[in-house]
């Protein structure tokens, strides 16, 4: 008997994995309003009532689907830069690796966070509860890397953290907004070269960054 319901333990986990991974695709380019366990069934051939057994709701796949790109996120972007030693190049290779998490559309959509803040962005509710929160992560976690630099003397004693962190974040979120608009590539190299000069403009020493 437990070897039958490890079974079927396994079975919904796998089932979930499978479903999450297509919701994420769709949700980065439609939308999270663009989802449904039935449309999700029927695009992966799964049971209706398997799908929804296993959320039970349109808002609680919403959840699970921003959570599930939460950890897409993190592996991708966030914790390799995490390894790195504090300093401006812990902070270039996060933008770095954002633009390319972007680029090279991780999420179909391209990032997913701002595709579905914006449309959650004036709904009250758990939904963008979730999306809020996880943006008010984004952005600590963007400030607390610039306080480590400075904590390791690489970074103006008097710089603006809060201002460098949305400036920062402004010209990731724009590239990605505008690389998607028009099919190209431009922005992230002018986004690339923005966040240069900006980690410049404050840097105790240029050449702790890139000439280029």
């Amino acid at each position: 008997m437990p070897a039958a319901t490890d079974g079927r333990v396994q079975k919904g986990n796998e089932t979930r994995r499978l479903v999450l991974a297509r919701a994420v695709s769709i949700a980065s380019v439609e939308g999270l309003g663009g989802l449904s366990l039935g449309r999700l069934a029927t695009e992966l051939s799964l049971s209706k009532s398997g799908v929804f057994a296993l959320f039970g709701s349109k808002e609680e796949l919403q959840l699970a689907t921003v959570r599930a790109a939460q950890r897409i996120y993190r592996d991708t972007v966030v914790d390799p830069v995490r390894r790195l030693p504090p300093g401006l190049g812990q902070l270039w290779e996060l933008a770095v690796r954002w633009l390319e998490y972007s680029r090279s559309r991780v999420f179909a959509g391209g990032c997913f966070f701002y595709a579905v803040g914006a449309e959650f962005d004036a709904q009250p509710g758990r939904v963008r509860d979730a999306l809020a929160e996880g943006s008010r992560q984004w952005h600590r976690l963007v400030v607390e890397l610039f306080e480590a630099a400075r904590a390791a003397g690489q970074l103006r004693a008097d710089a603006d953290l809060e201002q460098l962190a949305f400036e920062l974040i402004s010209f990731l979120e724009y590239a990605n907004a505008m690389s998607l608009l028009h099919g190209e590539d431009v922005p992230y190299a002018r986004a690339r070269r923005s966040v240069l000069l900006l980690l410049r403009s404050e840097a105790v020493d240029e050449a702790l960054l890139p000439t280029a």
